[in-house]
């Protein structure tokens, strides 16, 4: 007898002498007594194959005779409630990624899966099918590394450091999920896994050859973050991975997903992935033989509908019933931890109602994350600007555009505020703004008049907005300005904003302030050039426009960093397609870049003194304590991010240096902070080009500052400092 028969008469034995509803009694797996693993197998043995194979879709069939609702899965929270009812937009993910700050973003998970939970309850209470983008199993975080500034769908991402990416997406997953003993307020998903970065346009054919170094240094620590966060689900990619489909690989589902790191949950497919395996890798012949390869290699949840054909599989003797069980078992207990079978009473998440939906703490939480996302690269001294301007000039192709603010995977909502929108209600009110476009996004004026650049002469100031939007950068399918299928091949804007700013520098002196929506990083040579002062905002979201103003104005003083690298132009750029990390990011590329990754200029001066290790002989085992004294020698408050290096010397092929801790902070004019850090000696650690960790043995550099470590940064006015230790 097995296990499910032993537990079915165990319960109906306590069904008679303990008196259970007739709801458990002939619905075991609702009794709320047992365990989730034990209602699991309850509920299996129950359904029949089709029901069985239903459950594994995306779109999940309702089975009537048991009064289970139907199910979809596909819900989207990349950085708010997406493509679904009114929401919080929050700033786009490497705007989330720029604030360096894990508790801020653990909120902003929080106040997400609020919003989610709210609309998902008021559509039980009213006995309402959840239907997709509506429900509570959200495919976000994205935590591919950022590695080609080419890459789209890299605004979706934390940048390019696998360290950075995994802390800030852990802090967003423990938002997202919450912190019950037993339920789940949402169910987060680590994506694309693994080794998913572009060309956008050969993502389904494409096959990521990369060495196993740089697969366990680069691209798989993030995931690992992820699953030690307790990430409920992971989804696969529609590349392969040397040579593997990722929702077919062997490697990377069982030996690491499951079997080193011990992951528990259920794997998805991305949408169509598993049908790729015959259509575009040419890895099978047939549905049945796809669907089958990738529901024995891992892939729970079949993202499309090729999991149809495992009825025909299982015909074929290409699966057997338990493969379908095992497939089964994770989506199942995933369903139970939200609480989907039990009444809601049982679950405190079901406490959430409507008021939280786009509420005043949310809208002034997303204008804090924007603030703190808004990166000054730079500012020759007109910021801020005084409120009392006599005449002030806004123009340019985005100042006056919500595309500006929303990115990819976005929400909707009732009050975007544009730059333009947050400059007129931030200055005086006997200031004259006058706004003129100026230009269009990507397209030459077809009407050649000129009266903007003359406003431009007679303002005391003008500020533009320039950039991309999801109209040219973003996923393949939605990008529909791109001829690249959403990539950014040259990095560079459009050439009639180009042109236009041209002209708005032209020959006056006055302040000319640039403000960049993007999601990735461009070639800024030319606007470094011409503006006086540059401000990188990402796409932040609803409150953006505000924030922005907030800087400008002073408010607030900037302190967002770069997630990633701004290389000077694609000249620094290896081969698109090629994903060996040499030559890529501040760990491994020699050329000086334009703009540092971790750089950023607030309103004020911060300097390091006293920096200090336990001890400059580093042992086997423990951590360090490292600190240092920060002090304010600037004349207004602000908040600064400072950034802890360690760079391994006299060994090859390790990078020049990695990120690993960061830590904000806030100082008046004037006032000092000692901050400390506690350095595991797994930090001076190395991944060997068998991708196994080893430990360094000789000397290394602890380096603090407020950017990575480098020539460049120091040349920008960055504060670093760094002790020479050595490893035993």
């Amino acid at each position: 007898m097995n296990k499910t028969a032993i537990l079915i008469l165990l319960f109906s034995f306590k069904a008679v002498f303990m008196g259970f509803s007739q709801n458990t009694t002939t619905k075991p797996w609702l009794n709320t007594t047992l365990s989730f693993d034990d209602r699991v197998e309850l509920l299996i043995s129950s359904l029949t194959v089709d029901e069985k194979i239903s459950q594994l879709l995306n779109a999940s069939s309702k089975i009537e005779r048991l009064g289970i609702k139907s199910y979809d899965w596909w819900n989207e929270a990349l950085h708010g409630v997406a493509r679904g009812p009114r929401a919080t937009i929050f700033p786009q993910a490497i705007g989330l990624a720029a604030t360096f700050d894990k508790d801020l973003i653990k909120n902003v998970g929080d106040a997400i899966s609020d919003e989610a939970r709210a609309v998902n309850n008021y559509l039980i209470k009213n006995n309402r099918e959840s239907i997709r983008y509506m429900g509570l199993t959200f495919w976000s975080p994205n935590v591919n590394i950022f590695r080609d500034p080419r890459w789209g769908r890299g605004q979706e991402t934390y940048g390019e450091d696998p360290f950075l990416s995994g802390q800030i997406a852990a802090s967003f997953i423990k938002g997202m999920q919450g912190n019950h003993p037993k339920y789940l307020k949402t169910a987060a998903c680590a994506k694309h896994y693994a080794v998913h970065s572009g060309p956008e346009a050969k993502r389904h054919s494409f096959n990521a050859v990369v060495n196993q170094q740089d697969l366990h240094e680069t691209y798989l620590p993030a995931f690992k973050a992820c699953v030690d966060a307790g990430v409920e689900a992971v989804m696969c990619a529609y590349n392969r991975t040397n040579n593997e489909a990722c929702c077919g690989s062997r490697s990377l589902l069982q030996d690491i997903l499951r079997d080193n790191w011990g992951f528990k949950g259920h794997v998805v497919s991305d949408c169509g992935a598993v049908k790729n395996f015959h259509k575009s890798h040419n890895l099978t012949k047939t549905s049945e033989e796809s669907a089958a390869l990738a529901l024995k290699r891992g892939t729970n949840l079949n993202c499309g509908r090729t999991y149809k054909k495992l009825k025909s599989a299982l015909a074929q003797g290409l699966v057997s019933e338990e493969d379908i069980n095992k497939g089964l078992r994770p989506l199942l207990k995933t369903r139970f931890k939200l609480g989907m079978f039990d009444v809601p009473k049982k679950n405190p998440y079901s406490k959430i109602g409507l008021d939280v939906v786009h509420s005043k703490k949310n809208k002034k939480l997303t204008r804090e994350v924007a603030q703190k996302s808004i990166v000054l690269l730079k500012n020759n001294g007109v910021l801020p600007l005084k409120k009392d301007l006599n005449q002030l000039y806004v123009g340019g192709p985005l100042a006056g555009d919500v595309r500006s603010l929303i990115g990819n995977y976005h929400g909707l909502g009732d009050n975007l505020v544009t730059l333009l929108e947050g400059v007129v209600g931030k200055v005086s009110p006997i200031t004259r703004v006058n706004y003129i476009a100026g230009a269009m996004i990507n397209q030459a004026n077809k009407n050649k008049a000129d009266s903007y650049s003359y406003m431009a002469r007679k303002s005391d100031a003008t500020i533009v907005g320039l950039g991309l939007t999801i109209v040219l950068e973003g996923e393949e399918n939605e990008a529909i300005g791109s001829v690249n299928k959403g990539d950014n091949i040259d990095m560079r804007l459009p050439e009639n904003q180009l042109k236009y700013l041209r002209r708005m520098r032209g020959k006056h002196k006055k302040p000319l302030i640039v403000v960049v929506f993007a999601g990735c990083p461009l070639d800024l040579t030319e606007i470094t050039k011409l503006a006086d002062a540059v401000i990188y905002a990402w796409y932040p979201g609803e409150e953006g426009g505000n924030a922005i103003a907030d800087v400008i104005f002073g408010d607030v003083s900037p302190s967002g960093k770069l997630p990633i690298t701004f290389p000077r132009n694609i000249d620094q750029l290896p081969n698109y397609e090629d994903y060996s990390m040499k030559g890529r990011t501040y760990k491994y590329m020699g050329a000086e870049p334009l703009y540092p990754f971790g750089f950023g200029l607030t309103y004020s001066n911060f300097r390091i003194s006293n920096f200090n290790i336990d001890t400059k002989k580093i042992k086997n085992d423990g951590y360090q304590k490292v600190d240092a004294i920060i002090t304010n020698k600037g004349n207004s408050v602000s908040e600064e991010v400072f950034q802890l290096y360690v760079s391994l010397k006299g060994i090859e092929g390790v990078p020049l240096s990695s990120l690993k801790a960061f830590k904000r902070v806030k100082l008046a004019p004037n006032a000092s902070s000692k901050i400390s850090f506690k350095l595991p000696v797994t930090a001076f650690n190395f991944i060997n080009e068998k991708g196994k960790s080893k430990r360094h043995n000789g000397k290394a550099e602890i380096i603090l500052g407020n950017a990575s470590p480098g020539k460049r940064s120091l040349d920008l006015g960055a504060s670093i400092t760094k002790i020479v230790v050595e490893v035993e």
